[in-house]
């Protein structure tokens, strides 16, 4: 008799459906209503949202999405629909009841319709892999909640494994290592290495986000295994949203520092994104190319998002194995 098919829900923060200010209006409207990522009382927020953001951002946002827009559409997407091919590919080598899915918190496709799929595939369980390899509240909480409100109108539940984080787990840091030292094998290493993660507000971590943390323990053990001294490498946080205050320090204002004060060259890795998109391919590689080389730097270069290279799918499939060996597979 056939066992039951195992289900694996691969996830990540998603996309608009097109580079347009409708696409965008929609897009922003679900991911920036989500309590996890702007926690405001409701009816302050509704009107700001309403009344403000999604009246001037969207068009804003379309114009940074058409820099980055490619015939597969938005790379954020297309790059995980690689990343869920190529583990169901790897997976199934090992494990050939393995069902894999990709489902998106905001927009196409839904974290609901893929956990449907699995129902209807026969899955009773699951296991949930968030691609986010530092644990927040604004990410994988998040996630976890997406889950929680499509499994709460299922009559049966599936027995469920949720990966909070792998920030630490050793084929995801030599993953990382290896693509700097890729990078390094057609030039000199620059003269500074930053790490750069998507920023969170600082209130955060007060309040027990354990992500500052994560982020501070990925970055100290890559340096450690490229045998970086403490003067080479920073870390720093990006894509600041609001008036609030946010992790420190800035990515832009490194940047800006590091030009005025004679840094010749720097290389900027982002560990936090599992696949390069928006964050990365617009803001990362273009404008604070532009903001370091305008300070008085000369050489900036952006080492590409793990994506979907083979050592980055072998680390995450070694990681959903751990996870079966906790309900008993061998």
């Amino acid at each position: 008799m056939q066992s039951a098919p195992i289900g694996l829900l691969i996830t990540n923060l998603g996309t608009p459906d097109a580079p347009t200010a409708p696409a965008l209006r929609r897009y922003l409207a679900e991911f920036l209503w989500d309590r996890r990522v702007v926690d405001l009382p409701r009816p302050l927020w509704w009107l700001i949202l309403h009344g403000i953001i999604l009246r001037t951002r969207p068009a804003r946002s379309a114009r940074l999405y058409e820099k980055i827009w490619t015939r597969e559409g938005a790379p954020l997407l297309a790059i995980s629909l690689r990343q869920a091919r190529a583990l169901a590919a790897l997976l199934g080598r090992r494990r050939p009841e393995l069902k894999v899915v990709l489902g998106m918190r905001y927009g196409q496709p839904a974290i609901s319709t893929a956990l449907c799929e699995l129902r209807a595939s026969g899955c009773r369980q699951i296991v949930v892999l968030p691609l986010y390899p530092q644990n927040s509240c604004s990410t994988t909480a998040s996630t976890f909640d997406a889950v929680a409100a499509e499994l709460a109108s299922w009559r049966e539940l599936p027995a469920l494994r949720f990966i909070s984080d792998y920030h630490l787990h050793p084929g995801y840091l030599e993953a990382l290592v290896a693509s700097i030292r890729e990078a390094w094998r057609g030039r000199p290493p620059a003269a500074r290495l930053l790490f750069s993660f998507h920023g969170t507000p600082a209130r955060y971590r007060a309040e027990g986000d354990p992500y500052y943390q994560q982020c501070l323990d990925t970055a100290s053990a890559v340096a450690a295994r490229l045998g970086l001294e403490p003067g080479r490498w920073q870390v720093a946080f990006q894509s600041r949203f609001g008036r609030e205050e946010w992790l420190q320090p800035y990515t832009d204002e490194v940047l800006g520092e590091m030009g005025q004060a004679g840094v010749a060259s720097v290389e900027v890795v982002c560990p936090g994104f599992a696949a390069d998109c928006l964050e990365t391919l617009e803001e990362i590689a273009g404008e604070n190319r532009s903001l370091f080389l305008k300070a008085g730097g000369r050489e900036y270069h952006y080492i590409p998002a793990l994506n979907d290279r083979s050592d980055h799918i072998t680390a995450l499939a070694d990681r959903v194995e751990a996870e079966l060996r906790g309900w008993g597979f061998p």
